[in-house]
Order: C-alpha cells, then sequence, then structure tokens
C-alpha cells in the first residue's frame, strides 16, 4: 500500500526534516498545499535534494494564477534542484470563491480552461513545443521552456466527469479529497480509466486524500474532525462528491476507528481502484501528540508491508 502522508511546516528547515523523517518512516509521498510557506516549490527544491527516494507533490497548486508556460518552467526547476525524479506536480483550478473574490479572475469555464491548460504544461514537460491560441489560453514556448531533467508527473483534482475526462486524457491521473471509497469505486475510476483507455494513455493514479485518525471511540474522533473540516461542506465541489457518498459533512468520510478498522478502511480504498493514500492525520481526545502517533504508526506499519 503507497501511503503518503500531508506536509507542511513553518519554515524550509522544518519542512526538510519533515521529508526526511517520512522517507525514513518508509512513507511514498508528502503532499503540499499551495498556501505552504506561501508557496511550497522552493522549500520542495530543498527538501529533495536531501532525500533520495520520497515522492514530493504539491496538492494542489491553483492554474488560474500562474500561466501554463510559467508552471511548466517552475516544475521543471523544482525537478532539476531536486536532482532526481520524485516531484510530482498536482493542479487544480481552485473555487469560483477563491479565483473571482481573491485574484479578481473570471471563472466563466472552469472546465475549458482547465483542459487548456494541461494540455499545455503536460505537452511542455514532456519536451514538446507548444504553439496554440485557445479559448483561454496563448502560449508560443519556443525558447521559452527550460530543460526538464527529470520527469515531472502532472496530476489533476478532478471529480466532476468532465475534470475526469481532462485527468484521463492528458494528465498522469487524479489527486482527490474528501472522496469516499463508493464514490471512487462507482464514479471516479470507471471515468478515469475510461478517458484514458480512449486516449491511449497508461492505466492512471487515483492519489486519495481523507482524514485519518486511530483512536477507539469513533464518534468522538468524528467530532474532531467536524471541528477542523466542516467549512469543505460549503464548497460546491465537495458538496458534490459527499452528496454523491451519501455522507452529511466532511467528519462522515474521514477514515476513523482503532487499528483494525482503520486498516480495513484504507484497504477498502485500494480495493475501490486507489493507487496511493494521502492520509490526514488528526489529532483526538486530551493528548494530541500521542494521538497522532497512535495513527502515524499504524500507517508507518501499513507502508512498510509488501505488496
Amino acid at each position: 500500500m503507497r501511503i503518503g502522508l500531508t506536509g507542511g511546516a513553518a519554515s524550509a528547515d522544518k519542512v526538510v526534516r519533515q521529508v526526511q523523517q517520512a522517507e525514513a518512516d518508509g512513507f511514498a509521498s508528502l503532499w503540499f498545499a499551495s498556501g505552504v510557506l506561501g508557496d511550497p516549490l522552493a522549500a520542495l527544491a530543498v527538501a529533495g535534494r536531501a532525500t533520495s527516494s520520497i515522492e514530493l507533490g504539491t496538492a494542489v497548486l491553483q492554474t488560474y494564477p500562474c500561466h501554463p508556460l510559467l508552471q511548466a518552467n517552475r516544475a521543471a526547476a523544482v525537478a532539476e534542484a531536486m536532482g532526481r525524479p520524485g516531484f510530482t506536480l498536482g493542479l487544480g483550478p481552485s473555487h469560483e470563491s477563491s479565483i473571482r473574490d481573491v485574484y479578481g479572475l473570471s471563472y466563466d469555464r472552469p472546465g475549458t480552461n482547465t483542459e487548456e491548460y494541461v494540455s499545455i504544461v503536460t505537452a511542455l514537460l514532456r519536451g514538446d513545443d507548444v504553439d496554440v491560441r485557445g479559448t483561454e489560453w496563448t502560449t508560443r514556448s519556443v525558447g521559452r521552456m527550460t530543460e526538464v531533467t527529470h520527469p515531472v508527473p502532472v496530476l489533476l483534482s478532478a471529480m466532476s466527469p468532465r475534470m475526469l475526462r481532462v485527468a484521463g486524457s492528458h494528465a498522469d491521473g487524479t489527486i482527490l479529497w474528501m472522496a469516499s471509497a463508493s464514490v471512487i469505486e462507482t464514479r471516479i475510476v470507471p471515468a478515469l480509466h475510461a478517458a484514458a483507455q480512449r486516449a491511449g494513455r497508461p492505466v492512471p493514479r487515483v492519489v486519495a486524500g481523507l482524514p485519518v485518525a486511530v483512536h477507539d471511540d469513533v464518534t468522538q474522533a468524528r467530532i474532531a474532525c467536524a471541528a477542523t473540516a466542516t467549512s469543505y461542506a460549503a464548497v460546491p465541489a465537495y458538496r458534490r462528491v459527499l452528496d454523491a457518498g451519501g455522507a452529511s459533512e466532511p467528519a462522515d468520510v474521514a477514515i476513523v476507528g482503532d487499528e483494525n478498522a482503520v486498516r480495513a478502511q484504507l484497504r477498502s480504498l485500494v480495493a475501490a481502484g486507489v493507487t496511493d493514500v494521502w492520509a490526514a492525520p488528526f489529532p483526538v481526545g486530551d493528548d494530541p501528540r500521542a494521538s497522532l502517533r497512535r495513527t502515524r504508526d499504524l500507517l508507518r506499519q501499513l507502508a512498510a508491508e509488501p505488496d
């Protein structure tokens, strides 16, 4: 079972230590939000040089505020600075409230915008020249794209049918947040695999991100999750995926329970078609450190188990 964790710390030095510890513990990956340290890419480049094999990914960088040529160059620069394979570029169009209200940009055609964006970025990272005038994006890359010294896979935050088609057709897979095993099995994996097959692409990755806590009191664990994750229910994209799985709120899809229960739930994700688990441990109870340690201990054991 490929298990990764949420990454993030208050300084680049702490990110490096976090990544080194995760690699030593046998975790496959760490996933960093776009707001980590203002922009996680510089810290990931440094952490990648200080490690040898762990995958470092963004989950996710927003597409709208950054031109695809600039985004591809940034990704190539991180891969070169790391000096090894292992950087994965997770992208997503974000949400209308952020793009309109924070950046003042149009969010009228997110599907078209994202499809053009991802097709440009992936072509550039393959080493292709791009000369395109699209509906949303224009790119003339000749002489403007740096060499890509190590492969940079691209994952798309995709849960709707349109975005899953884009992910399967152009990207290396999808990176999810708050999608239950039932939604992944019945909606996400079939659509993603069908799109990849039509495009003649390899079987795509499915990285599933969910809150995780090992705790004996399931009710208490879900209450603890709700204290930090309820806001996601107000975001339309997450509301749709929660509704599809019959969940009233994000806490309903959290992976919680004792060691046996959490192990079984994580295995159900793999059975649903997940290739990578992105675990976001959260504390429960009066001793947060002990709670997090218990959860991490189980995740570390699972990460070490043979396939």
